[in-house]
């Protein structure tokens, strides 16, 4: 016992370091990272939008942070599989908690997440979000596009979200359309993966429906994503609603007939040749959840997000 420590998240002498705290104990911030708003060296930052007020179903989102913190205890000590590698050893990586939002101005909120995110952006770090309802990812584009440009839309979703929508309404399923019509994503370069559900129109975005990726290989399924977006500048969303309820029980718009988790962790796995500058895991509900089947998922899917940019600063750093 004499080398280990307890609560890493706020005793952590070093932001590359692993944690040794036990898996049943110790504060949950983000597989143990160090809890902080200073954003000097830093390679990558997850931070989380408690926010589910754009819901058309079930609520319960506001608690996806906590959940998928707390499943990702369990990852936090031993090389992360697939990667053969403590993510932590050459990536600084710190979670920057929530983003504070009022509960009772919700017209206020996307101004606030943007705000935010551009702060975290402008010190050149990566961005891993934690939703919420995928409303956040519209104010978060906004923050990437104005660092990047236009960007590449990669959507593992059961819906299209690209529902018509009045200006300044605030909807989690209108949230692409929104952002096809303001230019912050790339509609021709853009793909959805496990669509499920039929919108009025698919803004010129590429789908693989359900029945598509129940037909595929992974390996399929990746070279499909990697052939359509190219080495364009790209934004990596998941919905946890992708997966069949089977594996993810625990959101809002559960749509049965989707892939297992084991599949499309293999898929996102098969990315790394994607120039991804961004991501986030939404819609995880832990109310409807049970023995956290999909915070589990949704924790090991934002490991793999930040495995990805671990193996792309490898490359960049040779």
């Amino acid at each position: 016992m004499a080398n280990k420590t307890i609560d890493h998240a706020i005793t952590a002498k070093s932001l590359k370091s692993a944690a040794s705290d036990p898996t049943h104990a110790g504060i949950l911030s983000f597989m143990r990272r160090r809890y902080t708003k200073v954003l000097k060296d830093v390679d990558a930052v997850v931070w989380g939008i408690p926010f589910d007020a754009a819901t058309s179903n079930r609520p319960g989102t506001r608690f996806g942070p906590q959940a998928i913190r707390r499943a990702s205890a369990i990852m936090d000590n031993d090389p992360q599989y697939p990667f053969e590698r403590d993510l932590f050893e050459d990536m600084a990586v710190i979670d920057y908690g929530d983003c504070l939002l009022d509960y009772g101005n919700h017209q206020k909120t996307p101004g606030t997440i943007e705000r935010e995110a551009k702060k975290i952006l402008k010190s050149g770090a990566y961005m891993l979000t934690l939703g919420g309802d995928h409303f956040i990812t519209l104010p978060v584009l906004r923050a990437h596009t104005e660092k990047h440009g236009p960007l590449s839309l990669v959507q593992f979703d059961a819906h299209q979200d690209t529902w018509a929508d009045e200006k300044g309404r605030i909807d989690h399923g209108s949230f692409v359309g929104t952002a096809v019509r303001e230019g912050l994503i790339d509609a021709e370069t853009s793909i959805q993966i496990g669509i499920r559900t039929h919108a009025p129109e698919d803004c010129g975005i590429r789908i693989l429906y359900g029945y598509d990726v129940e037909e595929m290989s992974a390996a399929e399924i990746a070279d499909a994503i990697i052939h359509h977006v190219g080495d364009r500048a790209t934004y990596l969303t998941f919905d946890i609603d992708c997966l069949d309820p089977a594996y993810a029980p625990g959101t809002g718009t559960p749509v049965s007939g989707g892939p297992s988790s084991a599949r499309i962790l293999s898929v996102l796995r098969k990315l790394g040749a994607l120039n991804i500058v961004g991501s986030d895991v939404v819609e995880v509900a832990p109310a409807y959840d049970h023995a956290d089947i999909t915070a589990i998922a949704g924790s090991t899917i934002a490991m793999y997000m930040l495995g990805l940019h671990a193996e792309a600063l490898a490359e960049r750093r040779g």
